[in-house]
Order: structure tokens, then sequence, then C-alpha cells
């Protein structure tokens, strides 16, 4: 009886994983062991920053919107409790969005809370 080999299979599975590694230096886009370790370990660094990503964008809107509120006299957990009392829904994104590139707007949600 022949040889039995999975040879369809693990062909695809490395094909897979050195597509993964295009564009990579070196060994690290030819050689399958390495290619491997370089794209499982990409791929760590992937997933964690898709969490630190909306982290540091949270901080950077908290960060614009302080900026804005404090041109007009009023801080930004002063300015956040406000809406939350007010029942005014926008959110941190759009806040920034608006103290950056359209200060009349904000000026106007800020008048309103004050």
């Amino acid at each position: 009886m022949p040889r039995s080999v999975n040879a369809v299979a693990s062909r695809r599975r490395r094909k897979r994983i050195l597509k993964l590694a295009k564009g990579y230096f070196g060994s690290r886009s030819k050689v399958y062991t390495i290619a491997k370790n370089t794209v499982e370990k990409g791929l760590q660094y992937a997933y964690r920053d898709r969490k630190t990503k909306k982290r540091e964008f949270r901080a950077l809107w908290i960060q614009r919107i302080n900026a804005g509120a404090r041109q007009h006299g009023i801080s930004y957990s002063q300015l956040i409790g406000k809406l939350n009392a007010k029942n005014i829904g926008l959110n941190r994104k759009v806040l920034a969005d608006l103290a950056l590139n359209n200060p009349d707007a904000f000026k106007a949600v800020v008048d309103a809370v004050k």
C-alpha cells in the first residue's frame, strides 16, 4: 500500500502563511518556519492593537473636547456632566469633531448646557 501524505492540505496551509508574510524582509517572507513565527507574532500585535486603538482614540477625543471647552470657560468634566444631566446624547467622537472642525456648533452645544 502506498504511503499516504496530506500534500494538498499541507501545501495550502504553507501557502496561506507565506501569502500573509508577503513584504516581510529576507527569509521572513521566504522560509516557512520563520515566516510562520513572524506571521503569528504579527497577528498577536494586530489583535492587541485593535483594542489599544480604541483606547488611544478615546483619549484623543477627550483632549480635543477639553481644549475646546476651556476656550468657552468650562472644563471637560463639567461639560460632560451637564450634557448627561440635560440628556443631550452626543458622544465624545462627535463632540471632538465639532470642537475641531466646527467651532460655532461646539459653542452652541456649550451654550446649551451652561
